[in-house]
């Protein structure tokens, strides 16, 4: 009788798929292992427990893509009509899942053999690279050859696949009155767990994974390809279009006008103080009365009482901006000074190059390194990148371990966990550079119950979470200042980006990048307003600048507080166009030639185009320098300074 029930659901065409697509799964794992082991010596750090780590992270991305390519196979099986137990469905079903399994194979395996020459998986832009190649059929034919041995090793893992393949052979009841309704919530459940796997994960904070999550599980950037596949890798850049250089100047050319290699000289010693960067969500320039005491004819007060007292013993900028309009534009910008051009970093196909960072430079000088974010681990991909951006440790909501502070929707509460944050400063050994993200001030713009009608309403809802997280803010900085090491910490205070639009002078494509950026330094003499335009790629370079670092260290931004020999500029990009502000002037660029300029300073809602009356033959040079630094340096993965 037990047998019967074993035969009885044996056959049924959800266990069979089960059964086909666990195969296709060990089949990529030992894809994985076999890529590992013949190519050991690259990966000399990798322990048998972080090899085990690193695969069980792939087995993530390897759900994700088998998932997507066999959602056609996944689909055609459980549909609930009997047509799918007859034997010509059943042939066209093998069919479409050997071939395209087989493919995914091939993919995985031919990239083995190109893997010597990138150190990384290979994306859409394989095609870019080899477009003209005529004699590609030949390479192909001769790397067949030189790599027989992964050849062969492609050829058992097909005939595995064929073998292990298992057909459906049941004849159902037709009269059986539970068949259509069983069937019918077997696929609408297969359908969500598809969905689920496919994005990998679930929940409001959950973005579709990408690239760069397999960052969270290596301990150096060459070994994502041990957690990713190619598949993966190929599908999820398809709809990206790979960078190509501009040309606009030589190789020797180029450096000599710009370069984000950095050689400080600095005047005096290295000094080791403590760097604590605070990234608020959402928090633009226009909620914060300190810089707009012009507003209403000075009748405009802001939400940020705190912020405005604070402001006043700090450094800070008259003209200040966000490098994007995304959350995960700025981690990049304000952490490895990367701006966002044409894409978001960890969006593009070069997201696994490697990378340096503010923590990745100080950790060299002795520092120990932490990243906090109070949403669930793997939110935004932050945990990823961090770890790409070699912080030592990350403090998310798991950490934090007391879920009855959760907001309901993103994270812990900004009070309850600026307070953790504090108070896991106060147990790090010094110096340490540590960076918060922020939470609260975002949709759906709510605050605690306990402090409901305490801030003002303000014009939008998020006004009142700015007051809230500006209040967590003043508890936060009233327990740092009890650190016997508090006057020994330097402060860099930005946004990620603008939110709610409510006063006509940031309603213009300048004032939607504007947020606060400002040092402070429990007391020193490191204060004012300066009109020295600057963004968040300033910040690991003014950091630097300010503490005296002495090797050299790779940034798109520059030192605003102590380097005054430089012309200081600021591009960002907005919708297909670049924009370069000076400290006067906003350059609007189409990736070939300036189409605008304005004059802010006298033209504050930017209506008046003043291209042909002014010389910008330098500010276009010099942009124009940079994107293709840029470009040039995400594509052949020289985003560090090398030793």
């Amino acid at each position: 009788m037990k047998n019967s029930h074993i035969n009885f659901l044996w056959n049924k065409p959800f266990v069979v798929v089960a059964c086909n697509f666990l195969l296709v799964m060990a089949l990529f794992s030992v894809c994985r292992l076999f890529f590992f082991l013949i190519y050991n010596s690259t990966f000399v750090d990798v322990t048998f427990t972080h090899l085990l780590m690193l695969c069980r992270g792939g087995l993530r991305f390897d759900l994700s893509a088998l998932l997507l390519c066999n959602s056609l196979y996944l689909l055609l099986m459980l549909l609930p009509f009997h047509v799918r137990e007859n034997l010509l469905y059943q042939r066209i079903v093998r069919i479409i899942f050997l071939s395209v399994n087989s493919v995914l194979l091939l993919m995985n395996c031919v990239d083995m053999a190109y893997f010597p020459f990138t150190n990384r998986r290979t994306t859409v832009t394989v095609f870019s690279e080899f477009q003209h190649d005529a004699n590609l059929l030949k390479i192909i034919g001769l790397s067949i050859f030189q790599y027989w041995y992964i050849t062969l090793f492609c050829i058992i893992l097909i005939v595995l696949l064929f073998v292990g393949y298992r057909r459906y052979y049941e004849k159902s009841d037709t009269k059986s009155v539970i068949y259509y309704p069983l069937h019918t919530v077997i696929l609408l459940v297969s359908v969500y767990f598809t969905v689920i796997g496919i994005r990998g994960g679930f929940g409001a904070y959950t973005r579709p994974i990408n690239i760069s999550n397999a960052a969270q599980y290596v301990n150096r950037p060459i070994e994502n390809a041990i957690v990713l596949n190619t598949p993966f890798c190929f599908f999820s850049t398809i709809n990206q279009t790979p960078y190509q250089s501009p040309h606009c100047f030589s190789e020797e050319e180029l450096p000599k006008i710009y370069t984000p290699i950095h050689s400080p000289q600095p005047m005096a010693a290295f000094r080791a103080l403590n760097v604590v960067v605070i990234i608020m969500e959402s928090f633009s320039k226009e909620y914060i009365g300190f810089f707009n005491h012009d507003i209403n004819n000075g009748a405009y007060q802001g939400y940020t009482p705190f912020l405005d007292s604070l402001l006043s013993q700090s450094r800070t900028f008259k003209n200040s901006f966000a490098a994007g309009r995304k959350s995960i534009d700025a981690m990049p910008s304000v952490l490895s000074s990367i701006p966002m051009f044409i894409e978001p970093y960890i969006l593009t196909p070069y997201v696994t190059n490697q990378i340096s960072s503010i923590a990745d430079v100080l950790n060299a000088k002795g520092y120990y390194s932490a990243f906090f974010h109070g949403a669930p681990n793997g939110s935004m991909g932050f945990e990823a990148f961090a770890k790409a951006a070699g912080f030592t440790d990350y403090y998310g909501m798991t950490e934090y371990g007391n879920d009855r502070d959760f907001d309901g929707v993103w994270a812990i509460w900004d009070e309850e966990f600026f307070q953790f944050f504090a108070d896991k400063m106060g147990t790090f050994r010094q110096p340490f550079i540590t960076t918060i993200f922020s939470a609260s001030s975002h949709h759906p713009f709510a605050v605690p119950k306990r402090y409901a009608g305490c801030f003002p309403e303000g014009t939008h809802p998020i006004h009142q979470c700015i007051g809230y997280s500006d209040n967590a803010l003043r508890l936060f900085f009233e327990k740092m200042a009890r650190y016997p090491w508090y006057e020994n910490t330097l402060f860099v205070f930005t946004s990620d980006h603008t939110n709610a639009i409510t006063q006509t002078e940031y309603a213009t494509d300048k004032g939607a990048f504007e947020i606060p950026i400002f040092y402070y330094h429990p007391g020193s003499q490191l204060r004012g307003m300066s009109n020295v335009p600057t963004s968040q790629t300033d910040i690991l370079p003014s950091v630097l600048g300010y503490l005296n670092y002495d090797n050299s260290y790779f940034a798109f931004g520059n030192d605003v507080l102590t380097d005054t020999l430089v012309p200081h500029r600021v591009i960002n990009y907005n919708n297909g166009f670049y924009q370069l502000f000076t400290d006067s002037l906003m350059l609007r660029f189409d990736g070939y030639s300036t189409t605008a300029v304005y004059n802010f300073i006298e033209d504050k809602l930017l209506r008046h185009n003043i291209k042909d009356s002014v010389n910008i033959v330098s500010d276009e040079q010099w942009m124009k320098a940079v994107i293709q630094q840029y470009i040039e340096r995400m594509i052949n993965n020289q985003l560090t300074v090398k030793p």
